[in-house]
């Protein structure tokens, strides 16, 4: 069955990159690039994502196996359009998705078509409605959720999230983008509940894969109250 799928490389204090660049100069100078590409060296250096990108070397490991299998899994993608716009000019005229790749923007935009089985839909009726387009070709693989961060928390939001998976990297950011946070718009006693399914551990990132079980309410548990030991004073 076709699950909804999300991937991100974080640190361990929950960043997937630095502070949000403000436009000033070049990007690729930018506090937003020093953390991303600090979170995502493990990626940079695994064989399997070297190769799709048309690039040599790289190590061939338990890393490059997870990214491997995140390429093979997936039949279709969605994005936003933030990583699309920083992304056509890098990935040229065969890029790496090898898929159908759904754009999610408020910028209409005619379909563009690329070598290798790359095409892009830019969708401008919402999330639901890219995730709906994805799962209708991406046969019996998943849709993944590709990024960035805001898209993969609008999809959370949502309800549409099958499976989150974090590679978590070694590294204290102390500011950035993060993750997970108030945009998943939780009440005060709500929490969207997961359960780890694989966990593979390396020195220079950790992959926790988790099931999305949703959104549940944060109820009191009965510590201090009644059925265990009693504490007397004389």
């Amino acid at each position: 069955m076709t699950k909804v799928t999300a991937q991100m490389s974080v640190s361990a204090d929950g960043f997937y990159a630095g502070p949000l660049f403000d436009g000033d100069g070049d990007w690729i100078d930018s506090a937003e690039s020093a953390g991303f590409f600090r979170v995502t060296r493990w990626v940079t250096n695994a064989m399997a994502w070297r190769d799709r990108q048309g690039f040599a070397g790289g190590e061939r490991d338990a890393n490059s196996e997870v990214v491997a299998e995140s390429f093979a899994a997936a039949g279709a993608y969605v994005m936003g359009r933030r990583m699309f716009d920083g992304g056509e000019v890098p990935w040229g005229e065969v890029p790496p998705f090898r898929a159908p790749v759904f754009v999610v923007t408020h910028r209409p935009r005619q379909p563009l078509v690329r070598d290798g089985g790359t095409s892009f839909t830019f969708v401008t009726d919402g999330v639901a409605s890219a995730v709906e387009q994805a799962r209708a070709v991406a046969g019996d693989r998943n849709v993944a959720v590709a990024g960035g961060g805001s898209l993969v928390r609008q999809v959370l939001r949502a309800g549409l999230l099958d499976e989150l998976e974090l590679h978590v990297v070694p590294v204290v950011l102390g500011t950035g983008s993060r993750l997970l946070d108030a945009d998943l718009d939780l009440g005060d006693k709500e929490a969207i509940e997961l359960t780890p399914t694989r966990v593979i551990s390396d020195p220079e990132v950790t992959h926790i894969r988790y099931a999305v079980r949703g959104r549940a309410p944060l109820l009191l548990d009965d510590r201090g109250s009644g059925g265990g030991p009693t504490a007397t004073t004389n």
